[in-house]
């Protein structure tokens, strides 16, 4: 690849990909850089019409803060456009921000990203980008993903435009985002990482972020080290979750109460307090898929007792959301059928309408093969979110669409939802779940009734004075 020392400013900026990285990525940065002209393309008409919607509230991502910042940006220096060759053409910079999910079928199934998104937006920069280009990896990738983009991008340098021969240089610029805090962590990181190889790209991004971003958390590295910082911070969040759900388990058969412990180890200044709340098991886009592709990576290398090191925390992971349920059927007499079930809170955390690998998914479709009645509460993600994701998975249903439709319901009135339920499932933790009236909860339900807190986030006092049988992950009731 020919790369040359880059003396012309960074005015136009496209982003590949208007999803829960590359929206809000681009909000930001268009909002904390005014002279930046920024248009996110994206190929899908239905999300591009979503984010240039008047009614702030249909956008197809929830943040807390985006709104304000669309508001404030939109068509004057930030577009959304399906016109993507030619955004692309107009680019001095260009974010591949595309899905990367774990391939389904072929060599590396289960384990490995399938890059056909990556392949086929560095494809088209090739075809239509003109003069040089900096194109920069968005998306969590498997490490020496960029080995791979460089080849296809090298390839044009044989199609000459007005310019000359095209030029490029790629760079790593991993999103360390938590949905539900995104607008914080991009308005005030812990870090930005940029990897590379050639150092004027990298003073040219540098120089984007340090519009907002002090200089000391702006780190550079090289491109390996920079795709592999991501996979491996994910994976150490994740063995956070599947540890202390571990605990959890075992304070229940002790006697201990895992929020009791997580307080007191959390004050280590060495373990820390984050990523220690008991759940469900962990969710969302990244964390299984991330790991997954670093299990792929080890085995790649015949690293197999690393790989084998890191799929564990899958593993318990899975057995989490296992014992949950085995828990609510062992105390519904082990019989659901026609059982009324509430479950609140389908996205797989507070503040955010993802639902990407939520425990809910699974936890639903146990229970719908236990031919329970569903009927589903959630502050952000809506009835068509829910029964798209669970009709999308009807190959592990013993039911098929016609008896599915009859055992879904949706409830946007927490209370209306809870009318003669046999139990309650609370799966989100979003604030408003931790502020209801449990008297009145328990005149609606069937008795005897049951909660079934997966977060610990309930004050057990009053659910239990109120007349509710409950269990609560992690609260251990050993009798000596």
């Amino acid at each position: 690849m020919v790369e040359k020392n880059l003396s012309f400013p960074i005015k136009k900026i496209c982003c590949i990909g208007a999803g829960y990285v590359g929206g809000p990525t681009m909000s930001v940065i268009a909002d904390q850089c005014p002279d930046l002209e920024v248009k996110v393309v994206d190929i899908n008409p239905k999300r591009i019409s979503e984010w240039n919607s008047k009614n702030l509230k249909l956008l197809p991502v929830f943040e807390p803060g985006l709104d304000q910042i669309i508001k404030r940006v939109r068509d004057k220096n930030l577009f959304f456009t399906t016109e993507v060759d030619d955004a692309i053409k107009n680019a001095d910079m260009i974010f591949i921000s595309v899905n990367t999910p774990i391939k389904s079928s072929g060599l590396g199934a289960g384990e490995a990203s399938d890059l056909k998104w990556v392949e086929a937006s560095a494809r088209r920069i090739a075809s239509h980008a003109q003069g040089h280009t900096i194109v920069v990896e968005k998306s969590t990738l498997p490490v020496r993903t960029a080995e791979v983009i460089q080849k296809i991008l090298c390839s044009s340098n044989k199609n000459k435009d007005k310019f000359g021969n095209k030029t490029f240089s790629v760079l790593s610029n991993p999103e360390f985002l938590a949905e539900g805090t995104a607008i914080n962590d991009l308005e005030k990181p812990d870090r930005v990482l940029i990897g590379g190889d050639n150092p004027d790209s990298i003073q040219k991004l540098k120089e984007i972020y340090l519009n907002w971003v002090p200089s000391d958390k702006i780190l550079t590295s090289n491109l390996w080290s920079s795709e592999l910082s991501k996979l491996t911070s994910n994976a150490f969040l994740a063995q956070r979750v599947s540890s202390i759900n571990s605990v959890s388990a075992i304070c229940e058969a002790t006697g201990g109460n895992v929020k009791e412990v997580a307080e007191a180890i959390g004050l280590d200044h060495r373990v820390g307090k984050l990523f220690l709340s008991p759940g469900p098991g962990f969710g969302g886009s990244c964390f299984k898929k991330d790991i997954l592709n670093l299990v792929y990576l080890c085995k790649q290398f015949n690293l197999i007792e690393v790989a084998n090191y890191w799929q564990q925390v899958i593993i318990l992971n899975d057995w989490q959301k296992k014992r949950i349920y085995t828990n609510i059927v062992k105390s519904l007499f082990g019989n659901l059928s026609d059982k009324k079930i509430t479950i609140l809170g389908f996205a797989f955390k507070s503040n955010t309408n993802d639902t990407r690998d939520s425990p809910a998914i699974q936890l639903s479709i146990d229970l719908l093969n236990e031919d329970a009645n569903l009927i589903f509460n959630d502050p952000k993600v809506t009835k068509e979110q829910i029964i798209e994701v669970l009709k999308n998975e009807k190959s592990n249903f013993k039911k098929d669409d016609k008896n599915l439709n009859k055992k879904l319901f949706f409830e946007q009135d927490i209370y209306k939802s809870i009318i003669d339920s046999d139990a309650i499932i609370l799966i989100t933790d979003w604030e408003e779940y931790t502020n209801l009236n449990w008297q009145k909860i328990s005149n609606l339900m069937r008795k005897p009734s049951w909660v079934f807190d997966t977060r610990a986030i309930l004050d057990s006092k009053k659910v239990r004075k109120a007349g509710i049988n409950l269990w609560q992950v992690g609260e251990g009731n050993f009798k000596r």
